[in-house]
């Protein structure tokens, strides 16, 4: 067993994530400082726990061969979709979403665990269907990603529904799933993002009225537009039918399905989310607009990560912490409590630890022969991406608040199990790198 662990243990992953837990719990410890210099909370003692427990479930991962779990995954896949429910009907509610199970003292939030089951769910139906017709491939694939983040999304909890999406698309994408049904995707979800915030923006941004934009606030016009989009794709799709050389039809029938299935979801994504949210997604456009309420998280992240300059004011000196400017200080903006406190130096250390974890994953997914295996690499390289990216933009003013939170570094016990059991994860695939299904 020695030789075992040692040989798959991967110290690279493991020396990065070290370091970014310990980076992570002394920021916590300073964000529960108050202006008097006493800390008032143990968020950091929670956290040092979860990071201990966390290095036991990663091993745990690492040592387990990834290749046995397919014959259970259709079954965990479906234990989760309905611990979603659950969630929705009997979860507490944590900052406007209902997103969390309690057992007694004890909380979960299921939708950060569901992403290790969805990704080793899409990836075992992407290598189980490989022969099958593309088209209804994916489709079916759409279906599995469906289900989890319509459940999380009706909770509202936006920011962790919006993680499944990049991952959904880079396996669908090493899977070989023809591009153009992938961007099919995300045009259409970039299109029913844009048409669902644009009347928003419209009052609460621009405050002014704009005719064009009554195609989206008027619900007669509404219909008319997404009836005519919706007759236009038909005929497209009669179009290519009988004309299968001409690949305009393809096109109109592609553009224009687009735009109907866009108008017909932005719909129903305006009434699920709520007003607030809709602000937080809007706000980092113009702050200015609401300094003391939406815009607050951002300017007075921005204020902190400026007054760091180059190597901070000094580790338990930060202002806009100690006196609570900064709202969820510990979870959402923990990155901008260490740019203040070791400025821009600090930042280039997270940037680096967690540029090794990215090249180190896609050397994994390089080396792997088992498609299986690249395809659960690359669902953890997306959501590691995406969640550094949208975390730090989200802190710089750069991307809207959608309340992801940093890995490895944020408070909170359910994103850093997932994230160390995602390593655990990849040091079983890396183990394995030469191994076929069975």
């Amino acid at each position: 067993m020695k030789i075992r662990i040692f040989e798959l243990f991967d110290y690279i992953l493991f020396l990065c994530v070290v370091c970014l837990i310990t980076l992570g719990v002394l920021f916590i410890y300073s964000s529960g400082i108050n202006s008097e210099g006493v800390n008032l909370s143990r968020e950091y003692i929670k956290q040092i726990v979860w990071g201990g427990t966390g290095i036991i479930l990663m091993l745990a991962m690492a040592l387990y061969d990834y290749r046995r779990s397919e014959r259970y995954l259709p079954y965990l896949y479906a234990f989760f979709a309905g611990l979603l429910i659950l969630t929705r009907v009997l979860g507490a509610r944590v900052n406007g979403a209902r997103s969390w199970l309690g057992f007694g003292g004890f909380g979960i939030q299921p939708s950060e665990f569901c992403k290790i089951v969805f990704i080793m769910f899409i990836s075992f139906y992407y290598e189980k269907s490989k022969n099958e017709e593309p088209l209804r491939r994916f489709i079916k694939a759409c279906i599995i990603l469906c289900i989890p983040m319509g459940l999380i999304l009706v909770q509202p909890d936006l920011g962790t529904a919006s993680v499944y999406i990049p991952i959904f698309l880079v396996i669908s994408f090493m899977a070989g799933v023809p591009l153009r049904y992938i961007l099919l995707v995300l045009l259409g979800g970039i299109a029913t993002v844009v048409f669902a915030m644009i009347p928003f923006w419209q009052d609460f941004i621009a405050q002014k009225q704009y005719s064009v934009i009554r195609i989206l606030t008027s619900d007669k016009l509404r219909l008319l537009v997404t009836l005519t989009c919706g007759i236009v794709a038909i005929i497209g799709i009669i179009g290519k039918i009988f004309f299968r050389e001409n690949k305009y039809y393809y096109w109109i029938a592609y553009v224009f399905g687009i735009l109907c299935v866009a108008l017909i979801f932005s719909k129903v994504f305006a009434h699920v989310l709520k007003d607030y949210q809709i602000k937080r997604l809007l706000i980092f456009l113009d702050p200015s607009i609401d300094p003391m309420d939406a815009g607050w998280n951002i300017r007075q992240s921005k204020i902190a990560i400026g007054s760091g300059s180059w190597f901070g004011r000094g580790y338990l000196r930060g202002t806009q912490s100690h006196l609570r400017f900064l709202p969820q200080q510990s979870t959402d903006f923990i990155f901008s409590i260490l740019a203040e406190e070791f400025g821009f130096f600090g930042c280039m250390m997270v940037y680096f630890f967690y540029f090794v974890i990215l090249i180190r994953t896609i050397y994994i997914i390089k080396v792997t022969s088992n498609s299986f295996g690249v395809y659960i690499a690359s669902g953890i390289l997306a959501m590691f991406f995406f969640h550094f990216m949208v975390n730090v933009g989200m802190v710089m003013g750069i991307m809207p608040i959608t309340g992801i939170p940093l890995l490895f570094l944020s408070y909170g016990g359910s994103s850093l199990w997932t994230a160390m059991m995602c390593i655990g994860l990849l040091m079983s695939v890396h183990y394995h790198r030469f191994e076929y299904n069975f």
